[in-house]
């Protein structure tokens, strides 16, 4: 059946909505560890500079095309060039890997709202937290129970639709999510010695402005705005036309911004105090492991881990909730079935690849994947680690590659532009915009993809 097309109720609901897609676990816990990989606040300088250079350019073209077509990201694509459909293609791929290991992150993170809220604890000695994680995660069936509950609960906000569901759960998640993240910011910066962690975050040493610190910034800030897999294009082309595209994606890449440098208020300061700047590691480890170990020394702790936890769950579900509602506008649209019966119907693939990342969390299993890159070769590497490189190092960067060609060299930026304002123009932004998506845009992701895929050795 084809069901009528959906609308937002409202532009905030629409900001809240796009905004809580590209607020997700990397906001919360790898922009503080990147922070602190790279330099503080000369990290923090690039980041901010990069989101308005270049992730502000490549969101207005995802929403315009969207918004244009009133399509999913195939849809679209097919609509305005038939040639240009494995674009779209390319952000279905990447959607429903990343969907499939967010949910068992998104697990993870539930179970630890569990373990924080009924005060259980992770055992005795610094190794304890270690220990813990990696016997849960390697488990067989309960990481994968959490991540069906994760997905179940994304399902049924999709399948309510886009103004009932989705936008009703954003207008209460967001501004919750933004008060926990608030409350945690004030208990940070007013600890004994957070100063230390302050100067760290805010200073800027030139010392530190290095090409390694520019090419980190360039990938955090892109890969956290929820660009280049086609979210953007399904949640615009639910924008009504009277709506100017330009403000709207204005506001969602400053709340965006602004909740990964209030997660860095929170955090980094704290983590000086009890670890100093080593502490500051990047990845799951820093989010079930250094943190939980950080909690148990200060005063609070269960409270101040449950905050976290409780803020760490909030910002995956809006961003899983973004990414299945893009795959569900695939289905619905292309094969003509109910919104209930594609959420359902995605479950079974989902969880069967979900799997496969979760029981990969144990060497001993021996789940490997070939990977291929240009410093190391051919690889035989975890699951886990391949599906990561598939989407963060190749499948993201190539698919905002393929929307800035698209719309500064086929579609256009001129027509993209009458799209943008509502068919007004942009006026005094439609030449640094058209320039931003037609050649820096572009320049960054073909660097962004030289570093990661290890074709460059480092910039510094």
């Amino acid at each position: 059946m084809t069901e009528k097309r959906h609308q937002w109720a409202s532009n905030l609901g629409f900001i809240l909505a796009a905004a809580g897609s590209a607020v997700g676990l990397g906001n919360i816990w790898k922009f503080p560890g990147k922070v602190g990989a790279y330099g503080g606040g000369a990290f923090l300088l690039c980041y901010l500079l990069i989101v308005f250079l270049v992730g502000f350019p490549v969101m207005l073209a995802e929403l315009s095309i969207g918004r244009a077509t009133q399509k999913n990201v195939v849809g679209a694509f097919r609509t305005l060039n038939p040639r240009w459909r494995f674009a779209g293609y390319i952000g279905i791929v990447t959607l429903f890997v990343i969907l499939s290991y967010y949910c068992v992150v998104g697990g993870w993170v539930l179970k630890y709202v569990q373990i924080y809220a009924a005060g259980a604890h992770f055992g005795a000695g610094p190794g304890a937290y270690a220990d813990y994680f990696s016997a849960f995660s390697a488990r067989p069936v309960e990481p994968l129970l959490w991540g069906l509950g994760f997905l179940v609960l994304c399902i049924v906000v999709v399948v309510r639709g886009v103004s009932q569901g989705i936008e009703k759960v954003s207008k209460v998640l967001m501004p919750l999510l933004f008060l926990l993240l608030a409350g945690l910011v004030v208990y940070s910066v007013t600890r004994p010695g957070a100063g230390e962690g302050l100067r760290f975050l805010f200073g800027i040493d030139p010392a530190r402005l290095s090409g390694d610190t520019l090419v980190g910034a360039l990938g955090q800030a892109f890969f956290s705005l929820s660009v280049g897999m086609g979210i953007m294009v399904t949640y615009g082309s639910y924008v009504p036309k009277s709506e100017n595209l330009a403000k709207s994606a204005g506001w969602i890449c400053a709340l965006d911004t602004l909740v990964a440098v209030m997660a860095a208020l929170a955090i980094v300061p704290v983590v000086m105090i009890t670890q100093g700047e080593e502490g500051l590691g990047m990845g799951g480890g820093f989010a079930f492991i250094s943190l939980p170990a950080m909690f148990a020394e200060l005063p609070g702790g269960r409270f101040f881990g449950t905050a976290f936890f409780a803020l760490l769950f909030l910002a995956a579900l809006t961003s899983a909730i973004s990414i299945l509602e893009s795959l569900v506008a695939f289905l619905t649209e292309e094969f003509h079935l109910s919104r209930a019966r594609a959420a359902i119907g995605l479950s079974a693939p989902m969880a069967l690849l979900s799997a496969g990342y979760s029981l990969s969390q144990s060497a001993g299993r021996g789940i490997n994947l070939p990977w291929f890159d240009f410093k190391n070769g051919m690889q035989m590497l975890p699951m886990n680690a391949v599906m990561e490189k598939f989407t963060d190092n190749l499948m993201i960067p190539l698919g905002a590659l393929c929307f800035c060609l698209f719309v500064g060299w086929v579609w256009g930026t001129k027509a993209a532009g009458q799209e943008i304002a509502g068919g007004h123009g942009l006026r005094r932004m439609q030449k640094p915009w058209a320039f931003a998506v037609r050649f820096l845009a572009p320049l960054v992701i073909v660097v962004i993809l030289y570093f990661t895929l290890g074709m460059g050795e480092g910039l510094s």
